[in-house]
């Protein structure tokens, strides 16, 4: 049995023009060490904690310099048949399934309503060796103005099944969570008027801290803007922040905690 079922997020990685600038930010924000890196590969460079991978960092190919971005993968046992099934519900496959040496099979895609993923047949790396730890991936979440879209592909392209958050204060809040077995691997929120009309729809990517608010202030010295909080929660203090290359991701501390847990309903 492979050690991310299908469906379960699995790897993190993202291009940055400044990848040394990079390494400062993350190391110190989230306590990352980086791994040693070769042309062979674009300078691929894994983040580690505790020696164990937690992510990775990568200057951009020629062409492809722009705005920095967290993109997150998918584990699938098989990238070339994924691919044909988020084009036949919808999606676009940005990049075709492309051999990585003896590590594996990735590809990029986009789902209906906009938001850009990975897809990740695992060889040799299988994927996050670290979760839910400090400095190691914990959450995701698909945020969407057309959640009817994005919920009937990710349904039809993985084995998901799907649960609501009943918020009985606010009927407005539309959050919906994607289960792999008994295991709740994703989140997918409607984007509200907050969010100014430019933004797409996107995967924000949750990385785990020991304390939130020591996080997000080391963030703003180096350059990082808070997008949202920092919020207590039923599961997790946590902040929304920007990297100073313009990367969206969140910190959550999920040792402290606040409230009652929401009501979920199967949907």
């Amino acid at each position: 049995m492979p050690v991310h079922p299908e469906g379960t997020p699995c790897w993190a990685d993202a291009m940055f023009t400044d990848l040394e600038g990079a390494k400062r930010f993350y190391g110190e924000v989230l306590g990352w060490t980086f791994g040693d890196s070769t042309a062979r590969y674009g300078h691929y460079t894994q983040a580690t904690v505790d020696g164990r991978a937690v992510a990775a960092v990568v200057p951009p190919m020629p062409g492809q310099e722009g705005q920095s971005r967290w993109c997150l993968y998918f584990a699938s046992p098989d990238a070339a048949a994924t691919a044909e099934k988020v084009r036949r519900n919808g999606g676009d496959v940005l990049m075709e399934p492309m051999r990585v040496g003896d590590f594996g099979t990735m590809c990029l895609a986009r789902e209906p309503s906009g938001a850009v993923f990975g897809v990740w047949q695992a060889d040799t790396h299988e994927g996050f060796e670290e979760t839910a730890v400090p400095g190691a991936y914990c959450w995701a979440e698909v945020f969407t103005r057309e959640p009817e879209k994005a919920d009937a592909f990710f349904r039809a392209v993985f084995p998901y099944r799907t649960k609501d958050i009943v918020n009985d204060a606010d009927d407005a809040v539309d959050f919906r969570m994607f289960a792999v077995g008994e295991d709740t691997v994703l989140g997918r929120m409607r984007m509200t008027e907050d969010f100014p009309p430019e933004v797409p729809s996107y995967l924000n990517v949750y990385f785990t801290v020991a304390d939130c608010d020591t996080a997000v202030a080391a963030a703003t010295r180096l350059g990082g803007v808070v997008r949202f909080g920092p919020m207590s929660s039923p599961f997790g203090r946590f902040a929304a922040l920007s990297d100073p290359q313009g990367a969206d991701f969140s910190v959550i501390d999920i040792t402290t905690t606040e409230g009652e847990l929401p009501r979920i309903e199967d949907a």
